[in-house]
């Protein structure tokens, strides 16, 4: 299979619209003409993977985050990396973090990501850890507050784990 990974286009909206509702998923062509707009803008890098010339799954680079400590610090983030469920164990997910990480490393010597804390993330969870990336010391997030001893929650996407990796420049 030949895996190439580009920048997201004008064309690709409603590709992958069509190809999340495939797999049942929401993923609006409205979401990724944001995007377009924020890369041309220049605050965001979308990638998108291509497998066999089909397109396969995508993942994005925010070069000033909402994460308060990355912005801070102006370490950019990974975000919104999903790749199609028929496309997974194929190695597209790496090659998405490859890519993003050549990105960053153009601009800095640390990335960031934030990853969610149930078992649908698992994946990911040991793709991170097994690329280098290690929590950055703040605990846990939901959206954008952290949490504290006692909270009381509901487990969903927007419980978050940032970690960050060291690049090499």
């Amino acid at each position: 299979m030949e895996i190439k990974i580009r920048r997201l286009n004008s064309d690709d909206p409603a590709i992958i619209e069509d190809a999340f509702r495939e797999q049942g998923w929401h993923k609006p062509a409205e979401l990724f003409e944001r995007y377009l707009a924020e890369q041309e803008a220049g605050l965001r890098v979308t990638l998108v993977a291509e497998a066999d010339g089909a397109f396969a799954g995508y993942g994005s680079v925010i070069w000033q985050p909402d994460y308060p400590p990355f912005r801070e610090q102006s370490i950019p983030e990974i975000s919104d990396l999903n790749v199609l469920i028929r496309f997974r164990k194929q190695g597209i997910a790496s090659r998405l973090m490859d890519r993003a990480e050549q990105e960053i490393a153009e601009r800095s010597s640390s990335a960031g990501i934030g990853v969610g804390l149930f078992a649908d993330y698992g994946q990911a969870q040991i793709m991170y850890v097994k690329r280098g990336y290690v929590p950055d010391g703040r605990g846990l997030y939901m959206g954008d507050r952290q949490l504290q001893y006692g909270d009381n929650i509901t487990v969903d996407d927007d419980l978050v784990l940032y970690l960050t990796k060291k690049l090499s420049v």
